[in-house]
């Protein structure tokens, strides 16, 4: 059976940043931190946990929105929590480089940026929003900064929509550029964006072949 629980990691000046956390029953390949798509952790974020945890991976979501009400997300907010869920993954003897990233949606967005600035084994974008103008105020758009990649990235979009098309585009130019293997797919997706099931299986191939 996958063990869930909420664990909380203090930082400083702040009330802590809180984790959902599914811990395989198997032997754990590595850890991924799944980012949440929206102010609060939901369903669909816990789903992903689990299915991850159920293939092998100490999957963790961190609570991004952790401090009131009015609070937005900021790079440099994101970068120190993710920094912190890094530092708590190393002291349970999980190596960055057996640590990949995932989103869907803000989540999606938050992966890639993560991805620029954190020594990952690997990225994984579903439907990142923000992609050529900022998707949140304090964030910055996708294609300024997919060309500083410095781990494996793979993104996931639909197939619908002409305007969305030159946007995926243009990304994927800018992930291209960066030093580092990249991959930018189109599926189709049902209700369950972030778990359809050539989405999720194109998610689990990735991080099989990159966290090692």
């Amino acid at each position: 059976m996958i063990e869930r629980s909420l664990e909380q990691i203090s930082l400083s000046g702040d009330s802590g940043l809180r984790l959902s956390v599914a811990v395989p029953e198997s032997t754990m390949r590595g850890a991924v931190v799944v980012a949440p798509g929206s102010r609060s952790v939901t369903g669909v974020d816990r789903q992903l946990a689990t299915g991850l945890a159920g293939e092998g991976w100490l999957a963790v979501i961190p609570h991004l929105f952790h401090s009131d009400a009015t609070e937005r997300l900021t790079e440099q907010s994101v970068l120190a929590d993710t920094g912190a869920v890094l530092g708590w993954l190393a002291q349970r003897e999980v190596s960055a480089d057996r640590v990949g990233v995932v989103g869907f949606g803000l989540g999606g967005a938050v992966a890639l940026l993560v991805a620029t600035q954190r020594e990952l084994g690997a990225a994984v974008t579903v439907e990142g929003t923000g992609v050529v103008q900022p998707g949140a105020a304090g964030l910055p758009a996708l294609v300024d900064v997919a060309p500083a990649l410095r781990c494996p990235w793979l993104g996931i979009y639909g197939r619908e929509g002409e305007a969305l098309e030159e946007e995926v585009r243009k990304l994927q130019d800018a992930a291209h550029s960066a030093r580092v293997a990249t991959d930018l797919v189109r599926c189709r997706f049902d209700a369950d964006c972030c778990i359809a099931p050539e989405a999720w299986t194109r998610t689990l191939n990735w991080f099989g072949s990159h966290l090692r």
